[in-house]
């Protein structure tokens, strides 16, 4: 299985000014530009980071996955939600030709933890052995910054902060995120119910 993010969020969907006022940064000054490209590394990594705990995508973008065969052709659940839209989904066999397939033979099942691609039919379209299918979706909670729930921009800024201000801080353990973060991104995660149940 491979997730590949196709689109980058644009800087200009980054709230740098909000980020700005956020740190006390001084403002008015004919260089207050100059710390905009760090400041954007910073934002990048803390939405980063809550993607990752939450399983959620923030900003609306491009994504496409590649897997070697169906975990359920019934109904395969995709990495990330919330999934706004399926593009396209490609079956390429072991010689390595590909085959798009007919929208109307499946559907999304929209859900805000474990969307899934449905077939149309009963099975999803079959995968010989060796081959794989890409499937190309967009995915985000919102389309920009400003339709993010207020929680969630808030926890992005606490962490850019905490990055900003612990730069150059190397004696943190792995996964180390500050309380106020996953306080507030808690509701957002995954809840799953014991060791074998199936997503």
């Amino acid at each position: 299985m491979m997730l590949i993010e196709e689109t980058a969020i644009a800087d200009a969907a980054l709230p740098v000014d909000q980020f700005k006022a956020h740190l006390r940064l001084g403002t008015g000054f004919v260089e207050s530009s100059v710390q905009n490209e760090v400041l954007n590394g910073f934002l990048r990594a803390a939405i980063a980071a809550i993607e990752a705990r939450t399983g959620k995508v923030l900003i609306e973008r491009e994504f496409s996955w590649s897997l070697s065969g169906w975990r359920d052709a019934a109904g395969e659940v995709l990495p990330v939600a919330p999934v706004v839209t399926v593009g396209a989904v490609t079956i390429r066999d072991a010689a390595g030709l590909e085959s798009t397939i007919a929208p109307d033979a499946y559907r999304l099942e929209q859900d805000s933890q474990r969307p899934r691609l449905r077939p149309k039919g009963a099975m999803l379209p079959n995968i010989a052995t060796g081959g794989s299918v890409k499937i190309t979706f967009a995915a985000g909670m919102s389309a920009d910054w400003g339709g993010l729930p207020a929680d969630l921009g808030q926890a992005v800024l606490l962490l850019a902060a905490h990055y900003y201000e612990y730069r150059d801080e190397t004696a943190l353990g792995a996964g180390c995120m500050p309380f106020g973060v996953t306080s507030l991104i808690q509701r957002y995660r995954v809840v799953r119910f014991g060791a074998g149940v199936t997503q």
